[in-house]
C-alpha cells in the first residue's frame, strides 16, 4: 500500500464522462485498444455492483501498471476496498488481475514512462511535472497519483 494516503482528485467534466470515456469504452469493448486502453472492472465498495472505467495499461520492464492521473478517484477507492482484485477487458478478452499499490519512492520510473506515453492526454493533471522532471519532482507529486502494479491472478 502507498506510504501516503492522498486525497487529491480532479473529477472529469461532463464532456469527458459522457462523450470521451463512453467512446473509449465502446471502442475497447469492440476490441479496439486506444493507446493501451482497457476497461477496468471492479466491484463498488458500497454497492458491490460492477463499476467500469476506461484506463490506460502501461507496460514497462515486463510489468503492467495502472496510474490514476486524476488522483484518488472512485476506481482507486474501489480497487483498494477490493484488496486489489480487478478485471481488465479488451473486446471479448477478460483477464483477472491483482494490483499492488506502489510506494511514493517506487513511483518515479513508472510516472516518467506514463507521462512520456500519455502526456497529451494527462499532462495537465501533473502540475507542470513532465517525463523529463527529476526523480525528486516525480516523487513530490507521487501522493497525488496512485500507481498500481497489476499481475495476472492465479
Amino acid at each position: 500500500m502507498s506510504d501516503v494516503t492522498p486525497t487529491h482528485y480532479r473529477k472529469p467534466g461532463w464532456l469527458t464522462q459522457h462523450v470521451f470515456n463512453q467512446a473509449v469504452i465502446l471502442l475497447t469493448r469492440a476490441g479496439i485498444s486506444i493507446w493501451g486502453s482497457r476497461i477496468l472492472e471492479v466491484p463498488g465498495r458500497s454497492s458491490g455492483q460492477t463499476r467500469r472505467v476506461p484506463v490506460n495499461l502501461l507496460s514497462l520492464d515486463g510489468n503492467n501498471y495502472l496510474v490514476s492521473a486524476r488522483g484518488t478517484g472512485q476506481w482507486v477507492r474501489n480497487l483498494r476496498a477490493a484488496d486489489g482484485h480487478l478485471d481488465l477487458v479488451l473486446g471479448l478478452n477478460r483477464q483477472h488481475f491483482v494490483a499492488t499499490e506502489l510506494t511514493n519512492d517506487e513511483k518515479p520510473p513508472v510516472l516518467r514512462a506514463y507521462l512520456r506515453r500519455w502526456k497529451a492526454e494527462v499532462g495537465v493533471f501533473f502540475e507542470g511535472v513532465t517525463a523529463k522532471s527529476s526523480d525528486d519532482e516525480l516523487r513530490a507529486i507521487g501522493p497525488d497519483h496512485p500507481v498500481f502494479v497489476v499481475r495476472l491472478a492465479e
